[in-house]
């Protein structure tokens, strides 16, 4: 098994301990094998800590559909004094917080649930568990785990098969050729699009929802609103209203399958509520659904400097001031990162424009630019170039 060590450490300290751990993201970036993972530690160094396991998307476990059996199927099984239960997909268990409630009432319990909605904890259900749970997001790989999942080099050509392919962890089981690797995607972007999406807030226009995620992926790291959205329909004989286009947009979002990156002031505070940048979860998954071209290298760049960001920690939001705009704003423990990304820095017009935005910036934070640059000097002005496969690596060791 590959550890997602990452991941691992952030659960670490809550193991044993009477909170529920829950663990989200896009379906199938590994939340399974994640708790497997945990499982496994927990076997090998507590002897007397009984395992339950509950796979929701397994036929075995068909039979508990509502809090009232998730509790009698445990309570049936338990043997041992300390149990730890693990519960995969808890959010197709009708009223499932009252059976985690019920559990952290009794100490001998140690819960972890996976769930791929945004909205697993949140509101009513976040109040009814009284903040006694912890949630670890789990991302697609990185590109360090993409390498060490696929046992390869870090090299320019391997580089480029992560900008294609994205980062599932399931492609190890696969060939990585586009027509094999794109055909898995496109079966999982289905699977998603109608389990989570679909399923569960009863669309009825399935057309447009599949038009949308299609603009998405054609318009990823632009400037988006969903009056543009709308005004585009309009001009394709689509009637769809604004309103309707931001529901269908945050059901998207709460699938774990895009991810939304507001607007802000250049100290990451004030975000405006007018247009936002929408990237995706898995780069492969968005090549999936239009294709990959090398004109959309930009595009991609950046969705994977979003990518590492979010995974090392970083609340993001574009930087916005007049007319100076800063592709990411990254907040972590009180401190502030400022990210411009570019394909080749090969004009001094590039190089004026990618630096210059962040030099005028009146504080003292770090600041860098990201490319596939290889040759240019790793500072400019003071202010630090990297090369994106080395951004990716220090992003992973810094998180």
């Amino acid at each position: 098994m590959q550890d997602r060590t990452l991941y691992y450490n952030k659960i670490a300290p809550f193991i044993g301990k009477n909170v529920i751990k829950v663990i989200t993201g896009q379906r199938r970036v590994g939340k399974s094998y994640f708790l497997k993972i945990i499982a496994k530690e927990i076997e090998k160094k507590s002897e007397d800590t009984q395992i339950i396991f509950i796979n929701k998307e397994d036929f075995e476990f068909d039979n508990i559909r509502k809090y009232s059996d998730l509790i009698n199927y445990v309570e049936e099984r338990v043997q041992k004094q300390k149990i730890a239960i693990f519960i995969d997909e808890v959010q197709e268990i009708e009223s499932f917080e009252k059976a985690l409630r019920h559990f952290l009432t009794k100490e001998k319990y140690d819960i972890y649930c996976t769930g791929s909605n945004a909205g697993l904890l949140s509101g009513e259900i976040a109040t009814l568990l009284s903040g006694r749970s912890i949630e670890t997001e789990i991302y697609s790989l990185s590109y360090p785990e993409f390498l060490e999942f696929h046992k390869l080099n870090n090299t320019e050509e391997n580089f480029e098969k992560y900008i294609i392919f994205g980062g599932m962890p399931n492609l190890i089981h696969f060939e990585l050729k586009e027509e094999i690797v794109f055909d898995y995607l496109r079966n999982l972007y289905n699977t998603i699009i109608v389990k989570d999406v679909i399923a569960r807030h009863s669309i009825r226009n399935v057309s447009f929802l599949r038009n949308l995620s299609i603009f998405i992926a054609e318009n990823t790291g632009s400037i988006i609103t969903a009056k543009s959205i709308s005004d585009y329909l309009k001009s394709q004989l689509i009637k769809m209203s604004s309103s309707m286009v931001q529901d269908y947009l945050s059901y998207l979002t709460d699938a774990y399958f895009i991810h939304k990156v507001s607007r802000s002031d250049l100290n990451g505070k004030k975000i405006f509520e007018i247009g936002e940048k929408y990237f995706f979860n898995d780069i492969g998954m968005r090549n999936s659904i239009i294709g990959y071209k090398i004109t959309d290298i930009s595009k991609v760049l950046e969705n994977i400097v979003m990518l590492h960001l979010k995974i090392a920690g970083y609340e993001i939001s574009v930087g916005k001031d007049r007319n100076k705009e800063i592709d990411f704003v990254a907040r972590k423990k009180g401190e502030l990162l400022y990210v411009q990304v570019a394909y080749i820095l090969n004009k001094q017009s590039t190089i004026d424009r990618e630096f210059g935005n962040l030099q005028k910036i009146p504080n003292d934070y770090p600041k860098m630019v990201v490319s596939t640059d290889k040759s240019s000097p790793t500072t400019y002005s003071g202010i630090r170039h990297l090369q994106i496969k080395d951004f990716c690596f220090e992003m992973i060791k810094n998180a």
